[in-house]
């Protein structure tokens, strides 16, 4: 018989059956389609020489006047903006102690690295940062080894919190109890950055529930009371109240700092729990340190937390984002459901952002807002924020502008007059904004059920808002990304496009994607945007990880879809910079498509990438084939290895509900790329079944390739 060419349909469907899905692919982890034919993605090499605190979720890149090139980059605890690879710190600062105004006093225990700082107007929490000037010359004793330079670092201390007047900080060596026995001087100056946020979901809470919905309780709160340290092996904690004064009882969750447990039990200030909860880390709490009930098991009014209530937490509940845009070469930054920052730079590189609010001849300025975006006519937008009629109350559903009528007024001139283009809209469907997206001619303003136009009209009332759909649902800030006039998104059951409707898109992975999503931690999906090969990314945690560990493609050149494996928590397409990059959970920016190799180890290791069909058979699987030879096609053009190869596989099985019974492998090598791109003439096979599917696999170094038209030599061989 002549040899059968393996042509297939181009994209992964899993939708349909394996066996109904004939002349098809199945399955793919690190490949892309391109032209109608798969191939591995580019590899990725570090952008960022040192690491980052915190897990980044928002990245922004801009251009100053002079070429620099700039990228912003929000992390639950800080925002750096990076420059040639180097990061900079401009986390804005919550509050200043000023020397002499409240005493800042250090206390250092012999042997220890942890010191005591005492400062009554701290009202930092367990997680925030603080950063020290003014200590007195022999830093806390002359000849100590607590210096003035270890205490005035500049990237600050983080803090355990143990009262509303006391935290204790951890220094690089340990103090020496006869020579580190002063308290730093009567100079010292603390600056508080700005709270840090929660890098996992808490549930109960989230852009779906605020304080705006229900009753806003006074946090439950109490201290530990251990008589040392609370180990991150314990599983006993002590508090200081008791039942019920502290009102926790079974199956509530508690806040220690930055970590999150479960009480199993109760026995009057004895609780049983559960370390390291919704994907936080168990440590080491200081004696003392506060302890806050943040999701009840409704036994109380008091502790309980539902859709629509203000959870307990004092500090953050929803998942650190932020959102940020450039005012000319300068920036605006804002935290999610906090302030609006503007970082001047003019200032340099090494000075923080600022409020807004503090700009001079600033009036009317939002204090509070789920996002920031500067439009191409100048003004600057906040939306989900504070009215003017009562700042500080955040509305949800409030959409502000600035002025424009001068470049100082789209900074500072918020308030709604007749001869200003200051503005106040609201949408009228939902409970709250989730995200806002700019395109070539509008503004796509998405709520947590509807969909709205926001258009420029110019006049004193220069925005219009236009209502599209009342039908959609998004699953987080950052799930939304433009493509020119079209905007993508992934909502909580299906992805939406806007080409001036919105609708649900088609999606060949709906069902691998949608059942095996977890829809705890929805807030962390971020998508990108992968102009070089026309891609719409979406990152997600599966079902079983609390963290980003999968991801999704729509390629909207070809209208098809695949998946794969890989943990990224941000993106930001090409344009800016040389590549796209991308935040991984290590703390470092990755360069993508750059290479084929994993440069997050050192040295860089192989992607393992690949990709396998679905079933094929003969005369509808009436008789069985025997697979006598495989003849490749495939190229490896660019690879980086001198001997690239790739490994085919051919799998084949009786029934559409069988296992497979038998595979053969072989691999292909290229041998020469010239005149023309050699590589292993064919792989002798001799496998019999009534179907058989294809797989290619790479496994080593340096190697890229694209695959072609494979032929097989086949033949029946008979009924049983």
């Amino acid at each position: 018989m002549p040899l059968t060419k393996l042509q297939f349909k181009p994209g992964i469907d899993r939708e349909a059956t394996a066996y109904s899905n004939e002349g098809g692919w199945r399955e793919c982890d690190k490949v892309r389609f391109r032209f109608g034919f798969p191939e591995k993605i580019g590899g990725w090499t570090r952008y960022t020489s040192s690491t980052y605190q915190g897990t980044a979720r928002d990245l922004h890149p801009w251009v100053a006047l002079d070429g620099s090139r700039y990228l912003g980059v929000g992390t639950h605890l800080k925002y750096y903006i990076v420059e040639g690879g180097s990061l900079f710190d401009i986390t804005p600062i919550r509050a200043t102690q000023a020397a002499g105004s409240s005493a800042v006093v250090f206390a250092a225990t012999n042997g220890s690295t942890t010191v005591t700082v005492t400062d009554s107007g701290h009202g930092a929490g367990t997680g925030d940062f603080v950063v020290f000037s003014g200590v007195q010359a022999d830093g806390l004793g002359a000849g100590g080894n607590v210096t003035k330079a270890i205490l005035e670092r500049t990237e600050g201390f983080q803090i355990t919190r143990l009262s509303s007047s006391t935290y204790s900080i951890e220094v690089p060596t340990a103090a020496d109890g006869s020579t580190d026995d002063e308290n730093g001087g009567a100079s010292v100056q603390a600056e508080y950055q700005v709270s840090v946020g929660l890098d996992t979901q808490v549930g109960g809470t989230g852009w779906g529930a605020g304080a705006w919905g229900g009753t806003t309780e006074t946090a439950v709160e109490t201290t530990i009371n251990e008589g040392g340290t609370f180990s991150n092996s314990d599983g006993t904690l002590t508090v200081t109240s008791s039942n019920p004064t502290h009102q926790i009882a079974a199956n509530d969750f508690i806040l220690i700092g930055s970590e999150i447990l479960k009480v199993t039990n109760v026995s009057t200030n004895d609780l049983s729990v559960t370390r390291a909860q919704k994907g936080t880390t168990a440590t080491t709490h200081a004696n003392g340190a506060t302890v806050i009930l943040i999701v009840g098991n409704a036994s109380t009014d008091s502790d309980y937390v539902g859709w629509g209530q203000a959870s307990a937490l004092t500090t953050e509940t929803t998942l650190r984002t932020w959102s940020h845009d450039n005012f000319g070469e300068d920036l605006l930054i804002n935290i999610r459901d906090g302030g609006i920052f503007y970082w001047d730079r003019s200032d340099g590189l090494n000075t923080r952002a600022t409020a807004l609010s503090d700009e001079s001849g600033a009036t009317g300025t939002p204090t509070i807002a789920k996002q920031i975006m500067v439009s191409d006519q100048g003004h600057v937008i906040a939306f989900g924020c504070d009215t003017e009629a009562d700042p500080g109350t955040q509305d949800p559903l409030i959409i502000r502008t600035s002025s424009n009528t001068s470049v100082s007024a789209s900074l500072t001139k918020w308030q709604v007059e007749d001869t200003e283009t200051a503005q106040e809209l609201r949408l009228a469907s939902g409970s709250t904004i989730v995200t806002a997206v700019k395109t070539r001619s509008l503004i796509l303003v998405l709520s947590d059920n509807a969909a709205y136009a926001m258009t420029y009209q110019g006049g004193t009332s220069p925005y219009l808002l236009q209502s599209l759909s009342e039908s959609i649902s998004i699953t987080s800030p950052k799930a939304a990304v433009a493509v020119g006039e079209f905007v993508f998104w992934m909502g909580r059951d299906s992805f939406y496009i806007f080409d001036g409707n919105v609708k649900q898109m088609p999606c060949t992975l709906h069902d691998y994607v949608f059942t095996d999503f977890n829809d705890e931690q929805n807030e962390k999906i971020a998508a990108g945007h992968n102009s070089s090969f026309g891609e719409v990314w979406w990152f997600y945690p599966s079902k079983n990880s609390t963290t980003i560990d999968r991801y999704i493609i729509y390629n909207y050149q070809q209208q098809i879809w695949y998946y794969g494996n890989l943990t990224r928590t941000a993106w930001v397409d090409r344009g800016v910079h040389r590549n796209p990059i991308a935040a991984h959970t290590d703390g470092y920016l990755y360069y993508h498509e750059d290479g084929f190799d994993d440069g997050s180890t050192t040295p860089a290791s192989a992607i393992t990438a690949n990709i396998e069909s679905s079933q094929i058979d003969m005369g509808d699987g009436e008789q069985f084939t025997l697979v006598r030879r495989l003849i490749p096609d495939i190229t490896f053009r660019d690879s980086e290895n001198a001997t690239p190869s790739a490994n085919f596989t051919v799998k084949v099985r009786n029934f559409p509900g069988a296992n497979f019974s038998e595979s053969v492998s072989g691999s292909t090598a290229q041998s020469a790329t010239t005149p023309v791109e050699q590589y292993t003439n064919q792989t002798h096979l001799r496998l019999r079944g009534r179907s058989f599917a294809l797989r290619v696999e790479s496994t080593d170094k340096g190697v890229g390739w694209r695959l072609g038209a494979t032929r097989l030599d086949i033949r029946p061989d008979g009924r049983r």
